[in-house]
């Protein structure tokens, strides 16, 4: 059945036994992820050591451009809840990661992956109805952002969370300016 709830908010990663180091690190990126497509501040903040720093950068034609930074846990799920676009309407995001690259060592670990982040926006049945033959999903889904994320991540009672988060856009970013 499904539901106006669905999809349900992603939760923090738990602390997970029986599965690699390494397995443990994928999961938190995928937290991250979905994390940021629901727009969820607290199961963001929730992936971030206290302390934790992301800064994003626009590294399009070699160069590496500041955008910004964010610092602790709290701004950062406050920034993934207030500062990313809202998604409209029959619409939503999703952040994809691939080609992952993970180093452990101890308590600290790297990832490095790649990401696309595509905009999803379903199509309105028309107010007669769908035309005869219509099946299958309707709308569009766009790529909007492509680039690599590399984190640190630290483990902290047994989870794995993120102290260092560098974003990297292939594409120039423009925000808006106050």
């Amino acid at each position: 059945m499904i539901t106006d709830s669905f999809p349900v908010p992603p939760r923090p990663a738990p602390v997970v036994v029986g599965k690699s180091a390494e397995r443990q690190v994928e999961e938190v990126v995928a937290a991250y992820v979905r994390a940021a497509d629901h727009r969820d501040g607290p199961a963001m903040a929730a992936l971030f050591t206290e302390d934790a720093v992301v800064e994003i950068y626009y590294t399009g034609g070699g160069a590496r451009t500041p955008l910004g930074s964010v610092r602790t846990a709290a701004r950062i799920g406050q920034a993934v809840a207030g500062m990313m676009a809202p998604h409209p309407p029959r619409g939503w995001s999703h952040h994809t990661t691939f080609n992952h690259i993970v180093d452990v060592d101890g308590d600290t670990a790297t990832i490095d992956v790649q990401f696309l982040v595509h905009n999803v926006v379903g199509r309105a049945e028309p107010e007669g109805g769908w035309p005869p033959g219509t099946s299958g999903a309707q709308g569009t889904i766009t790529p909007i952002e492509s680039g690599y994320n590399r984190s640190t991540l630290r483990r902290v009672e047994g989870r794995w969370l993120i102290a260092e988060h560098v974003i990297s856009h292939d594409l120039p970013y423009a925000s808006p300016r106050d």
